[in-house]
């Protein structure tokens, strides 16, 4: 199977139409937060539907000196995974999602769901937990949410789509569910998947 995006080139710099956070003179604010095009390809003819799910692999392991303008945080710093986008039930007869589709603009509190164009359902990403104790920004957040790192990390991150094609119609997560909670759904089903990535950074050192 084969994922290729109309948005950038594989492994390139992610335009910042598609972040959720952007460079703003001295500061970072808010950006465009679309979802880029997605096509895909070379599907097995068993396949009844598609997942897909964003994350970003670098993610600061720890918050202490996250944003902090004073510091960096720094590269030798362990990562963990931070979810950006969930999205199950895809019909096998989809062959793309546009860009933009799913997401225009960022939503404080979140976008709803689960439901999802094309018949889709969208799970929850991590900017639930991020903003979870900020009053103004606390929320279920459904859907894509792109790019917005730490304005002063030491390293670029990268942002890795992945595509499966699976043997089930419907996936078996309800509610409000998580990118995690999706790939163990997804375990014994899979068929085939393909990844697609970028990398962002709003280090101004590392050429934001």
């Amino acid at each position: 199977m084969k994922l290729t995006s109309s948005s950038w080139e594989e492994g390139a710099r992610i335009p910042s139409r598609f972040a959720a956070g952007r460079r703003d003179g001295a500061g970072v604010t808010f950006s465009d937060n679309l979802n880029p095009q997605l096509s895909w390809s070379e599907v097995p003819p068993e396949t009844q539907s598609f997942a897909l799910i964003c994350h970003d692999p670098d993610v600061p392991s720890q918050g202490d000196d996250v944003n902090q303008p004073d510091r960096e945080v720094p590269a030798t710093l362990p990562r963990v995974d931070f979810y950006h986008w969930v999205l199950v039930d895809l019909p096998e007869s989809v062959q793309s999602l546009a860009e933009g589709e799913f997401s225009r603009g960022f939503t404080p509190r979140g976008k709803p769901g689960p439901a999802a164009p094309q018949g889709a359902r969208q799970g929850l990403n991590d900017y639930v937990g991020w903003f979870a104790s900020n009053r103004d920004m606390a929320g279920d957040y459904y859907g894509y949410d792109g790019p917005f790192p730490p304005f002063n990390d030491a390293i670029v991150h990268r942002y890795v789509f992945t595509l499966y094609a699976l043997d089930v119609e419907r996936l078996a997560v309800d509610g409000a569910f998580t990118a995690p909670q999706a790939r163990a759904a997804m375990q014994g089903h899979i068929l085939a998947e393909a990844s697609f990535s970028g990398v962002y950074t709003l280090n101004p050192r590392l050429g934001a």
